[in-house]
C-alpha cells in the first residue's frame, strides 16, 4: 500500500493506460452501434453490399481528391442536408473524411436521425491513400 502511495501517479498512469488500451470502454470517440473499420472492408460494402460512401471533408479537401461515387456534404452542413440522404436509411453507409475524426462526428449525428448501418473509415482518407487504393478529383 505505501508503494501505491508513494507513487500514486505512476499507478494512475498504469491504469488510464491499460483502460485506453483495451477501448477506453466505449467513451473514448467512439460511437456505440458503429463499426470502424479499415479502407479494405470498405471496399468490400461498396462492391458487395452496394453502400453509399459519405465523405464529410470541406470542398477543398474534397477537390484535391475523393473516392469514386461518394456522395459529397461537409460536416458543416450535414444537420441541414439529411433529407438528402433519407433514400439511403436502409443500406450501409461509410463515411469518410480526412483521418476519421470528422467522420466520427457525422456518424454520431446520423446515429441520433435513425440511421442504423454506419460505418466509420477509421484513419479516413489518410488510410485510404495509405492502402494505394485510387481517388478521382472530378
Amino acid at each position: 500500500m505505501e508503494f501505491i502511495i508513494d507513487n500514486i501517479w505512476l499507478v494512475l498512469l498504469v491504469v488510464v493506460s491499460g483502460f485506453m488500451l483495451l477501448g477506453g470502454g466505449g467513451l473514448f470517440g467512439k460511437i456505440s452501434g458503429v463499426k470502424q473499420i479499415g479502407p479494405q472492408e470498405a471496399v468490400l460494402l461498396f462492391n458487395h453490399d452496394d453502400a453509399l460512401v459519405l465523405d464529410v471533408r470541406e470542398q477543398s479537401e474534397w477537390s484535391d481528391g475523393h473516392i469514386s461515387r461518394a456522395k459529397h456534404i461537409p460536416l458543416s452542413q450535414l444537420k441541414t442536408k439529411l433529407s438528402e440522404l433519407e433514400r439511403f436509411k436502409d443500406k450501409p453507409i461509410v463515411i469518410v473524411c480526412r483521418s476519421g475524426n470528422r467522420s466520427n462526428n457525422a456518424c454520431g449525428i446520423l446515429k441520433k436521425s435513425g440511421f442504423e448501418n454506419l460505418h466509420n473509415l477509421a484513419g479516413g482518407m489518410l488510410a485510404w491513400e495509405q492502402a494505394g487504393l485510387p481517388r478521382e478529383r472530378k
